[in-house]
């Protein structure tokens, strides 16, 4: 979808959208046919301008029956990106293929999140449908924001850059199996270089010089090799020289190897490399935003499966840190492929700041359902900056506990540590598990995005299906504590 900021409305708008407040609703000054009409017919449907509201009626305008939005705007950023999408909601698949939104009274940038939650939304995984009707696609091609401030049309490229970075990341959750695997994500990302983001691939033959023996004995029995995707972003010509470090879990597949999962549900698991697609998804819109940060994304990149050469339950893997690891079940596979990544990111960079991302347990969504995802760790200054960017983006974080008495439940009997703890807190002791691997000193949060990283009902900015959920956070994060 196109979007583009015009000082007067395009002529022949299959859509005229107005987005109000409950203060200023009554006294909206409408540029249609018959305003005092629009008004007294919304009201009778009992719209009022409250947040989220809507209201769509076919009225005439300068001659033409056309569809006619009023959507409630509300008074923060994250309320103007909701209406956004309800706007486009409403006429989605309706056979219109153009939007004019009058941004009228919006001041600030709220025009721009408007805008930007419209174009969050109208990212779909359609491409595979051969035999669905017209009238079941999206038929919306241009959305107009009309006599919109200064500000906003200048934060434009900034948003639409975050709005893409997300799509990417829902691009490759969305992707199955048979697409979307360790060699193939590397190739998904190679366009970010044309963004000025510099690439680097870690064959198995360089993973096993370096010792990752807990990151490679996931993958060994799967006939997809697996992969290390790194990709740096530097826009600060080299004055922040302790980069960011963001790691994802790149699962692309979790049959739960030798400890298989059920059949059922089991298709779902092709998400598992959710953590790796948010922080591919960031680094695009970091690089696409021309972010004054430096940041470092990493992706360990797996497929888990049962064969012959699989990694059995009771196997002990030596990681690139030297630590042993008593492999209890190898569905817990995902903090295996984490670790390795972590301690070669910390060699490497000697980050001041590591924050990880995975679908990790299904633990957290016993904990959090799919309202937030969990965050653990060492820092509380990192935990203070976290929560203020998750209340900026829209992406939720709950802080969740790690401590000693979580760290003894997962001493092994003959290794330094197994790969699961007992039945009880089992987010928490994937955590501690992780903990294990940072080094003194420095700052580091594990978000276990299980619950959020896919949905199985739209929301007002997202479709079922992967929600893209990180790279908001992530973005914000950036913006505020490294970019002031």
């Amino acid at each position: 979808m196109k979007i583009e900021f015009t000082a007067s409305r395009p002529e022949n708008m299959d859509v005229i959208a107005f987005a109000v407040t409950k203060a200023n609703f009554e006294g909206f000054d409408f540029p249609v046919d018959h305003p005092e009409q629009l008004t007294e017919t919304a009201k009778l449907a009992r719209f009022d301008g409250s947040a989220g509201q809507s209201f769509l009626l076919i009225a005439p305008v300068d001659g033409r029956m056309v569809r006619i939005v009023l959507v409630g705007l509300g008074s923060s950023a994250i309320e103007a990106q909701k209406a956004g999408g309800i706007i486009l909601t409403k006429v989605h698949t309706s056979g219109a293929k153009s939007i004019a939104i009058h941004a009228a009274g919006m001041e600030g940038m709220i025009a721009a999140e408007v805008a930007y939650g419209a174009l969050l939304k109208n990212w779909r995984m359609d491409k595979y449908f051969t035999k669905k009707k017209a009238s079941e696609l999206p038929s919306v091609e241009s959305l107009s924001i009309v006599g919109a401030s200064d500000s906003a049309i200048a934060a434009w490229p900034r948003y639409e850059a975050i709005a893409r970075g997300v799509e990417f990341t829902k691009e490759l959750v969305s992707e199955p199996a048979n697409i979307i695997y360790p060699e193939s994500f590397v190739e998904r990302c190679q366009h970010l270089s044309e963004l000025g983001v510099k690439i680097k691939v870690l064959d198995e033959a360089e993973m096993t010089k370096l010792g990752m023996g807990a990151l490679l004995g996931v993958g060994q029995g799967s006939r997809r090799e697996s992969r290390l995707l790194v990709m740096e972003w530097d826009g600060t010509g080299g004055a922040q020289e302790r980069p960011v470090c963001l790691v994802g879990k790149g699962v692309t597949f979790d049959t739960g190897g030798i400890s298989i999962k059920p059949a059922a549900g089991m298709e779902d698991m092709k998400w598992d490399m959710g953590g790796a697609g948010a922080v591919a998804g960031t680094m695009k819109a970091l690089a696409g935003r021309k972010a004054k940060a430096h940041v470092i994304g990493i992706c360990g990149l797996v497929e888990n499966m049962p064969d012959g050469n699989a990694q059995r339950p009771g196997d002990v893997v030596t990681s690139m840190s030297g630590q042993t690891i008593e492999v209890i079940n190898t569905d817990a596979e995902g903090r295996l492929v984490l670790c390795d990544a972590l301690h070669w990111a910390q060699e490497t960079y000697n980050p001041e700041y590591v924050i990880d991302l995975a679908t990790l347990t299904g633990a957290i969504i016993i904990s959090l359902a799919h309202e937030y995802a969990g965050m653990f760790t060492n820092s509380d200054e990192l935990a203070g900056k976290l929560n203020a960017a998750a209340d900026k983006s829209g992406d939720p974080l709950w802080r969740m506990p790690i401590g000693p008495a979580y760290d003894k439940m997962i001493n092994s009997d003959i290794a330094d540590m197994k790969n699961v703890g007992p039945r009880g807190g089992g987010s928490i002791t994937a955590a501690q598990f992780l903990n294990r691997f940072i080094k003194d000193g420095v700052k580091w949060a594990h978000l276990d995005i299980a619950g959020t990283v896919w949905t199985d009902k739209p929301g007002d900015t997202w479709n079922k299906g992967a929600s893209g959920y990180g790279v908001k956070l992530l973005d914000r994060f950036i913006a505020d504590n490294f970019e002031a």
